[in-house]
């Protein structure tokens, strides 16, 4: 974050059938956390206001459904900070198309932009990605990294920042890069904080991946 600009305070999350539960709730209560003391928004935004499921079939098992706070269409202008998961809606494009098209629309007024998981997979899609370095899931890395050969892609990082744009590895990652990106604009203390009051052990290097061994 540039000197003298103000910390972000809103917020975006893009939902889709089959998005992975703790890729948006991991990386959103934190930010509830923090907003107890700080002014922060976050809005839902999903092609429809329809509650959207995390699982694509019953057969994948319990899911969640959350409501939109708005769709793609009507999203607020002012959204500092987009956070794309990832989950298995990402591998059916069909599912992914509204998404994909809301994303390469709003990142150019988009201070941050940041993925969980396959999110960067999506992100990827959409060309935003290319020439950037990114990471994804590490037990789908092979496919990730398959959909976008232009992308620089990081096999063993829990997460990468180019520019302004931020990629996790797997699910849990997302907690990681958060909290590393709230260290960025609100202070590591902020950061610390958050983590202390959620009891979570922090991984703190964003090279050291633990899981960069599961890679296909």
């Amino acid at each position: 974050m540039s000197a003298g600009s103000k910390p972000p305070t809103k917020y975006g999350v893009v939902l889709f059938p089959g998005f992975q539960s703790l890729d948006v709730f991991g990386p959103c209560d934190l930010l509830a956390t923090h907003s107890r003391f700080n002014t922060l928004s976050i809005a839902m935004l999903s092609s429809t206001m329809d509650p959207v499921p995390s699982n694509l079939l019953p057969a994948d098992g319990c899911g969640q459904l959350v409501v939109p706070t708005h769709t793609f269409d009507n999203a607020p202008d002012d959204i500092e900070v987009l956070i794309v998961p990832g989950g298995p809606g990402t591998r059916d494009d069909a599912v992914i198309a509204p998404a994909m098209a809301f994303v390469k629309k709003v990142y150019p007024n988009l201070r941050y932009l940041l993925t969980v998981c396959t999110g960067s997979a999506l992100v990827a899609k959409t060309g935003l990605l290319d020439g950037k370095r990114a990471t994804s899931n590490k037990k789908s890395f092979k496919w990730a990294t398959c959909q976008r050969l232009e992308v620089n892609w990081v096999h063993e990082a829990r997460w990468v920042t180019d520019g302004n744009i931020w990629s996790s590895s797997g699910i849990s990652a997302g907690i990681d890069m958060m909290l590393a990106f709230m260290a960025a604009v609100y202070g590591e203390d902020a950061a610390q904080s958050v983590a202390d009051q959620s009891e979570y052990r922090r991984h703190t290097d964003a090279n050291d991946d633990p899981f960069a061994k599961f890679c296909a």
